[in-house]
């Protein structure tokens, strides 16, 4: 395990999952990539800058694994989920992010890997958020799917948590084309006590990691992206 604990692994999620050992991990808490821009094949398989960047002039490198049609996304969040079961702790978290899109089969793919799927939480960006013209509600909140390996046993240092987070991406903040905000994440590893150990499969830029260790959390992060999968590291060379 000490191999793995408070580093970035550069490689295949799915890979790297297999190799960390079982009942290890306090909460996973990942952003998986979407495959949810687009309507056709052709939409979906253009890069992830095209579909999701709101932003043209300020440029940050695409990433991989973004091309999936739905079916194969749930056959894979399946497969990578049920590796994250195995990983967990009895009575451990799972966190998911999703929009609205795949918000159905994630919430599908969390049960089918057998863990017990609790609710959904809303963060909400704020009225900065796009919509594609006035007739429509706005593209606001984007959502965390979460779930627990068993039982989910009542805290006692922290909690209740809020059901609702409303943070707005700042681009001084933002080191991925679709990152989340670092108090966004700060907030999130808290559902752990400090010391626990928080996985992300899906790392990115780091921003997990970075709001682990400025929480006093231990991490684990994965990333196959290597242009982010540096950013990452240079990011937690900064606290």
């Amino acid at each position: 395990m000490d191999k793995f604990l408070n580093k970035i692994i550069l490689g295949d999620s799915l890979e790297v999952l297999r190799q960390i050992p079982d009942n290890s991990v306090d909460a996973v808490i990942t952003d998986p990539p979407y495959a949810s821009g687009g309507k056709t094949t052709g939409e979906k398989s253009a890069l992830p800058s095209i579909k999701y960047a709101k932003n043209k002039v300020v440029h940050r490198p695409d990433f991989v694994g973004d091309t999936k049609d739905s079916r194969s996304w749930l056959h894979w969040c399946v497969l990578w989920i049920g590796e994250c079961h195995r990983i967990l702790k009895d009575n451990g978290y799972f966190l998911m992010f999703s929009d609205w899109r795949q918000l159905p089969t994630a919430t599908d793919a969390v049960q089918m890997a057998d863990l017990i799927w609790r609710g959904v939480v809303a963060w909400d960006k704020g009225l900065c958020a796009r919509a594609p013209h006035k007739g429509y509600f706005r593209h606001q909140c984007e959502y965390i799917v979460w779930g627990t390996k068993g039982k989910c046993k009542k805290a006692v240092h922290a909690g209740p948590y809020a059901g609702c987070l409303r943070y707005q991406v700042m681009q001084k903040d933002k080191f991925h084309l679709t990152g989340k905000p670092t108090a966004l994440m700060e907030e999130l590893v808290k559902i752990v006590p400090e010391g626990g150990i928080i996985l992300d499969p899906f790392v990115g830029s780091g921003t997990t990691a970075v709001a682990a260790k400025k929480q006093n959390r231990n991490f684990i992060g994965i990333e196959k992206t290597e242009v982010y999968y540096n950013i990452a590291l240079n990011r937690l060379k900064e606290i």
